[in-house]
């Protein structure tokens, strides 16, 4: 027999063997890396850590997961590429992130003035939810939980309290939303697109004296320290969802997925509910360290509520699809009826 013979047959032994050992031997441990712009140790990493925790006692060997916080893998737009190449298995992500996968969820947030308290906002989004989910389904993506991160409201070097106070200052605008961009600018205003990480130096800088932002992110990240004026008004809340791939959560035994769908949504309920209590409480706490609380009046209010109608058009059919933005305003017509004496 010659050698080429005993070559090819030695290959074949060896596939052969190879075939009979177990596929657990050469499969590699399980990881999940969720992205995140959370300030570490907040509300919101810990709940992901809890998460994190659940999942890697569901699984066998040397499982490994992490939480990445305050921007570390990029802005939400990077997250979201991250996870489209395997670099990242999940993300939290506001609807800055969420409209890079579906743009028809922009309307549970770039919509101004147009939810008055939580309840409308929850009815209408459970009322979405099914459709909104199986959208991102269908764009390779799991919805684990819903959440929110409390009302945006402009935090400024110095007070302002009507739409035209703050044609005078620069606006810092999320990079990655272009048309926002442009319709600020059709109205007068200065958008100045930064990313989240780059907020706080951009303000001590001069680049922007203005950032509409939530409470407890203001407080977090320190903004008030240099933006110590705040509009008191709920421009829009900040909408967001925990996400994983779809090939990530295929990847995963049944029994994984039950207890990380179980757990998310744990967090997610605990998120929803803490995270508005904290809006009033970081409000508190920035008081006493110097915050100024600026009320508009009745009349400034009025010009407010214009303002917004005025973006409506705008937002219809570009920001936001036309079907889903008349979806959102007929489920608030449903609810206020409802709530009508």
């Amino acid at each position: 027999m010659n050698s080429n013979r005993y070559v090819q047959l030695f290959l074949q032994a060896s596939i052969a063997f190879m075939g009979l050992l177990p596929l657990a031997s050469f499969a590699a441990d399980a990881q999940l890396k969720i992205g995140s712009l959370v300030p570490k140790n907040s509300l919101y990493h810990r709940e992901l850590m809890q998460v994190g925790e659940a999942w890697k006692k569901s699984q066998t060997g040397s499982p490994k997961f992490n939480v990445f916080t305050d921007g570390s893998q990029g802005g939400e737009a990077e997250m979201v590429r991250r996870m489209r190449i395997g670099q990242l298995q999940a993300a939290l992500l506001s609807v800055v992130g969420l409209r890079e996968i579906e743009p028809s969820i922009a309307a549970l947030q770039n919509l101004p003035l147009a939810f008055r308290s939580w309840e409308e906002l929850d009815y209408v989004r459970e009322k979405m939810r099914p459709s909104m989910e199986k959208k991102f389904l269908e764009k390779g993506y799991i919805v684990l939980a819903w959440g929110d991160a409390g009302w945006v409201r402009f935090f400024s070097k110095n007070p302002a309290f009507s739409p035209d106070d703050y044609k005078k200052m620069k606006f810092f605008a999320w990079g990655a939303e272009a048309e926002q961009q442009e319709i600020m600018k059709s109205l007068g205003y200065t958008p100045v697109p930064l990313e989240p990480t780059d907020i706080l130096p951009s303000i001590q800088t001069g680049m922007i004296n203005v950032v509409p932002s939530t409470p407890y992110f203001a407080l977090a990240s320190q903004i008030f320290n240099t933006a110590p004026n705040m509009l008191e008004i709920n421009w829009a809340p900040i909408v967001g969802a925990f996400v994983i791939s779809k090939k990530s959560w295929d990847d995963m035994s049944p029994e994984a997925q039950k207890v990380l769908r179980a757990s998310s949504d744990k967090a997610g309920q605990v998120i929803r509910s803490q995270a508005r209590k904290e809006v009033d409480e970081a409000v508190e706490a920035m008081k006493k360290r110097g915050l100024k609380v600026n009320k508009p009046n009745a009349e400034q209010l009025k010009e407010w509520q214009a303002l917004s109608e005025s973006l409506y058009p705008r937002i219809r059919g570009k920001m936001v699809p036309a079907e889903t933005f008349d979806e959102v305003f007929a489920h608030l017509k449903t609810y206020r009826a409802t709530k009508s004496p």
